[in-house]
Order: C-alpha cells, then sequence, then structure tokens
C-alpha cells in the first residue's frame, strides 16, 4: 500500500501514525493497538510490563553520557473516539481510518481521524526507536479507554513510575504548555416509561442534523448547538400543538462529544404534516439565527419512517421532551484566575429509548471538587423533577497547576530555546490522566503538549502538518535536556 504521509517530517513519527491509523482502535477495544505496541518494544529489545486492565509501560536505558539524568515518562493513549458522519460507511470494529491530506493538515474520510492521540502515542514510539535522541532513562506509557472516562489511567498501579517527570503527549494547542486540567463526573438519569399500541396515522423521522458538536470540555464555550436539547424543543413545540405520538427517540453517542445528530419517531395525521413541516421550518430558522456562525449547518428535517407498533403514552412524551429542552448545556462558570478558562460545566450528551426505559446521560467538569460536585447535584435535580433516577459515574480528580515547577520553568526555557518563542501556560477544560496518575505518583511533576489538532471527537477531527516538526523538536529537545 502506498504511503500518503511518506514525505512528511519527522518520518517515524508519521509512519507510526498511519500504521496507528490502520488499526481499530476504539475504547475498551485496544487489544491491536497495544500488540503494535509490544511488537515495537520487543523488535527493540526493551523491558515492558503490562497491568491487569491492558495498560502497557516500557522502559528505556539512558543514551551514553546521559545514565545520570532524572528519569521521565512520555505517555499516550491508545483509544480514539469513534464518531462518523451519517452515510459514511465505515464499521470502527474492523475497518482503517482513511486518511487524507488537504493542504497543510490531515483528516479522514467522514470520520474521527483519531490524532487524538494517535499522534502522541507515533512521537512516543518514534522516541522509542530513536539513536539519535540524547535522552536520559525514559519510561513509555501507554493507556488504554481514556476517551471513554479514564478508565486505564483509574486502573494504573499506584507506585509503578520511577519518572521524575511525566510528559503528557495529548496536548491540541501549538505553541501551548498545559499545566492543569478539570475533573469529571458522569451523571446518568433513567426513567420508566408507559408504552402504548400506536395510533393510525403517518409515521415520520424528525431528525437534527447538521451541526459541528466536538469536545465537550474543550469546546463547550464555543455556542454550538446541542443536537439532543434541539430535538427536546421541537418535540415540546410539537407536542404542545396538537395530537402526535412519539414512538422512539435517540440522540448523541458519547458522553464527551457535543451531540451533533439527534432524531425521533413520530406518528401523526397525515392531515397535520404540512403543518408540522411548517413548524419545523420555523425553528430550524429561529435557531439557525440564535446560533449564527457558531453552528451555520443546523438542519431539522421530516422524512418517512417505518410504522412503530407502539409509542410513548402522551404523559410520558411530554415530561421526556420538556426535560430534554430544560436541561441545562454548556458553561456554569468561567475561571476567575485564568482569563478564558471555562471552570465548571456541564454537557447533555446522550439520549435514548431502550425498551420501556429513557436513559439521559451526562457529564460534569471542574478542577474544583466542590463545584463539580455542585454541577452534577444541580443537573440530578432537574431529572428529579421530571421523575428520573440518576446515579454518578466515572468520577475522576483534576489536576492543579504548578506554574513555579521545575519541568514547567525547564519547558519555557527550551520552547524559547528551540523554536524562538516563549510559550502559552494554560490550563484545561477537558479531563486528563495527568491528574488521574499524578495522585498515583506524588511528587511527580506534569506537563502536557502536543501538535495542533482541531474538532476533537467529531468527524471535522484535522491534524496541522506544519505544528508536527516543531512539535518534535520541542519534544526531543526537551528531552535531551532533563
Amino acid at each position: 500500500m502506498t504511503s500518503i504521509l511518506a514525505d512528511l517530517q519527522p518520518q517515524a513519527l508519521w509512519r507510526h501514525f498511519e500504521a496507528l491509523s490502520a488499526i481499530p482502535r476504539a475504547s475498551e477495544k485496544e487489544q491491536a493497538a497495544r500488540a503494535y505496541v509490544l511488537a515495537q518494544a520487543a523488535a527493540l529489545g526493551l523491558e515492558v510490563m503490562q497491568d491487569a486492565v491492558g495498560n502497557v509501560v516500557v522502559r528505556k536505558p539512558a543514551r551514553p553520557g546521559r545514565e545520570g539524568a532524572p528519569m521521565a515518562a512520555l505517555q499516550g493513549h491508545l483509544d480514539m473516539v469513534c464518531e462518523k458522519n451519517e452515510g459514511t460507511a465505515h464499521n470502527f470494529d474492523t475497518d482503517p481510518i482513511q486518511l487524507v491530506l488537504d493542504g497543510d493538515w490531515v483528516k479522514a474520510t467522514g470520520t474521527t481521524l483519531g490524532a487524538d492521540n494517535g499522534v502522541g502515542v507515533a512521537a512516543a514510539l518514534a522516541v522509542m526507536e530513536s539513536t539519535d535522541v540524547a535522552h536520559g532513562p525514559l519510561e513509555f506509557v501507554f493507556t488504554i479507554d481514556e476517551e471513554s472516562g479514564l478508565t486505564g489511567a483509574a486502573e494504573f498501579p499506584n507506585g509503578l513510575l520511577r519518572s521524575k517527570y511525566f510528559l503528557n503527549l495529548d496536548g491540541e494547542e501549538e505553541g501551548a504548555l498545559c499545566i492543569g486540567c478539570a475533573g469529571g463526573l458522569n451523571t446518568v438519569a433513567r426513567r420508566t416509561v408507559e408504552l402504548q399500541p400506536a395510533p393510525a396515522g403517518e409515521a415520520l423521522r424528525i431528525k437534527v442534523s447538521g451541526l459541528q458538536g466536538g469536545h465537550s470540555g474543550l469546546d463547550i464555550n464555543k455556542g454550538r448547538g446541542n443536537a439532543v436539547r434541539i430535538l427536546g424543543q421541537v418535540l415540546q413545540a410539537l407536542l404542545g400543538s396538537g395530537p402526535i405520538a412519539v414512538a422512539d427517540l435517540q440522540g448523541g453517542s458519547k458522553r464527551n462529544a457535543i451531540p451533533r445528530e439527534a432524531s425521533a419517531i413520530v406518528v401523526v395525521d397525515p392531515a397535520r404534516i404540512a403543518e408540522l413541516r411548517a413548524t419545523l421550518t420555523l425553528w430550524q430558522d429561529a435557531l439557525r439565527s440564535d446560533l449564527g456562525s457558531f453552528d451555520a449547518g443546523l438542519r431539522i428535517s421530516a422524512e418517512p419512517a417505518s410504522q412503530p407498533t407502539r409509542v410513548l403514552a402522551d404523559a410520558d412524551a411530554r415530561v421526556v421532551a420538556e426535560l430534554l429542552a430544560s436541561q441545562h448545556h454548556g458553561v456554569l462558570a468561567m475561571s476567575p484566575d485564568v482569563p478564558g478558562l471555562v471552570q465548571t460545566s456541564t454537557n447533555l450528551a446522550i439520549v435514548g429509548l431502550k425498551d420501556v426505559v429513557v436513559e439521559i446521560e451526562t457529564s460534569q467538569r471542574s478542577p474544583i471538587l466542590s463545584s463539580k460536585v455542585a454541577a452534577a447535584r444541580m443537573v440530578s435535580t432537574v431529572f428529579a423533577l421530571a421523575g428520573f433516577q440518576t446515579a454518578q459515574t466515572g468520577g475522576y480528580p483534576g489536576w492543579k497547576p504548578e506554574p513555579g515547577s521545575e519541568i514547567v520553568r525547564l519547558s519555557k526555557q527550551v520552547h524559547h530555546e528551540v523554536l524562538g518563542q516563549t510559550p502559552e501556560l494554560i490550563a484545561m477544560h477537558a479531563g486528563l490522566e495527568c491528574g488521574v496518575i499524578g495522585e498515583k505518583h506524588p511528587g511527580m511533576e506534569m506537563i502536557s503538549f502536543g501538535p495542533h489538532i482541531v474538532d476533537v471527537h467529531s468527524p471535522s477531527e484535522r491534524l496541522k502538518i506544519s505544528s508536527v516538526e516543531p512539535f518534535w523538536r520541542f519534544l526531543t529537545g526537551l528531552l535531551e535536556r532533563i
């Protein structure tokens, strides 16, 4: 197979990135990606450890003359978010990502690219096989299941790492060094509903589509539309204007992604179809005006659907629609200390009817534990008022910024020496494994960085080619100075 990345530099990094792109690696299905990493380590004759859940640690000795340097760990996660546009024929369990070069960008055909965190893993593998980087003793940490809840980091053994410095390669902004991140918590709500025989009428699938979606932390303040909430608003309006039955509703697919698409099957009197379509047009126009350039592609459509046999009882349909239209989504508080940084947020992520249970999944984020808990309590209270039972799952700690640490000071210095610019110090409104693994290794100093990636967790994800070589030079320059 001809490589489309063969001419890009550094060649070793791009070679591993292309190889990883051909390996299916959905969260909790990273076996083939782990096997690839293990094969690379075995070929180099390096020390390898694998823990009970499948995280891998590889140790590489220092280059001659650097044996006395402090040990550093390079870390990335093996899994990727698997999102695709409707109509894209792609099986994430079997198919390779179809890479495309578009000017200064690498992207995928109708799916997420997996640069989050494939490019970080590829960089670590390139350092692992390098013979020209004058590094000290290294540990390479490859974790599993980061995207669906930081599971690999949560199960990572206490005290396993020997490193003084921890370099997380999951950053997404060139010219920036991340020194802190938010903690997170998932709130899942369920309500048993009554189903009854479907009435006579025509079945339609009401669909909300065309939205950008994006990362539920990094993009939560960008004003993008939430397909699940919009579906709730539309259903609430339709149910309030005359008889209509709701047979099914589905929306979103990942807790850590802003939902781009959502749909519901409804049964309506054929005489009211023109009225229904007019209502959808009014809502589409109004919401497009509201979203403006933040999310200009919104579409609300109605298309023929198979006739259902059962529908939700009217009272249950109204409660669910009202709840989806009313549950908060977005920024709850901005940081008083870091300009422009979201401090606390909540994401209305997924809705689905499963047998006789409506299930809704949300996630809350904040670097402050009390704020994270308060956001989850607020969301749970709204659910409870609508008769839903809630449970909190998947909590993970934040990472407190330490701008005066030795690794931050050294990284700023190296960044300026190697790339000629002083980096921006940022904190991230997203979960990073630094917080979880760092809690298990007290005193280990941490930093996170990477090349430029935009629209992660969506099929618009793309990696800026011209940012990768500077990322590599900074990484290797830092390793040579630690």
